[in-house]
């Protein structure tokens, strides 16, 4: 398997996208709904499945797609080629707060395993697919069911975290406790488990889940620090509520506040 060189650039801080650059006859695949611009000499073009080689012939493109229903994506993915010469540029944007993280998979033995919806685009021939947990307690209680995605190749894949990354390099037999929703992904050594908290208080006032994600090294893992799920949560706890009105947070003045503040909403 070889997968398009490609060179890229990321800008932003809190609000990411990822600029890179093709040479002619060079493509690069994304997820639908996270492009953000291109040059004239790029043409786009809707594909099943990942277009990488395991994905050639009928059958093969069927089985790409299926794999992405599994994983809870759409059937289909956007490929973006470069076809007039010179050098042309694409840019994909986060879906939300975060970071996006350059992942070289030579760097991991040609394999990188990662939530499911963290993938967000990648260089043309690196394959999209899915990797069954063997264990029946991390697929219950691991927070990303029995299904998480892979991404294999020798080529550049990015994929965004929620908040703030942290990426940690596990010795051989270190173990590392996360929540199960705040792994972005690990390489193919580390070994993933789950594990109860423990502890009757713990398990019913300690509002951190009943489960930890236990990763044990050798190998890297990447952490994120606010995870969508935990980010749309708090969302809709502020939402307002019962006519459209919010609930006066942070006065005691409530409606009248807003009127005082400049928060003129009914």
């Amino acid at each position: 398997m070889t997968a398009h060189e490609i060179d890229y650039r990321i800008y932003g801080e809190e609000m990411q996208y990822v600029e890179i650059e093709l040479d002619p006859q060079e493509g690069v695949i994304a997820e639908a709904g996270s492009f953000m611009m291109m040059d004239d000499g790029i043409k786009m073009e809707t594909i099943f499945g990942d277009g990488s080689q395991k994905d050639t012939g009928f059958l093969g493109k069927i089985l790409g797609a299926g794999k992405r229903i599994l994983t809870g994506e759409s059937l289909f993915m956007t490929a973006f080629y470069s076809t007039l010469p010179g050098k042309h540029k694409v840019s994909f944007a986060s879906p939300y707060p975060g970071k996006i993280i350059p992942i070289d998979l030579t760097r991991f033995g040609g394999k990188f395993i990662c939530q499911k919806d963290a993938f967000l685009c990648a260089a043309k021939g690196v394959s999209v697919g899915i990797e069954f947990s063997k264990r029946l307690g991390r697929g219950l209680f691991g927070g990303e069911g029995f299904i998480m995605q892979k991404l294999e190749g020798d080529g550049m894949a990015f994929v965004h975290a929620g908040g703030t990354m942290a990426m940690k390099e596990l010795k051989a037999g270190e173990t590392l406790r996360v929540d199960t929703g705040c792994i972005i992904g690990f390489d193919q050594s580390v070994d993933y488990d789950i594990e109860f908290v423990g502890g009757i208080k713990n398990t019913i006032f300690g509002g951190e889940g009943l489960f930890f994600a236990k990763l044990r090294g050798p190998g890297t893992v990447y952490i994120q620090s606010l995870p969508f799920s935990r980010l749309a949560g708090r969302v809709l706890a502020s939402a307002p509520r019962g006519g459209g009105k919010d609930k006066g947070e942070g006065s005691i003045l409530g409606g009248l506040g807003d009127l005082l503040d400049g928060d003129n909403r009914f």
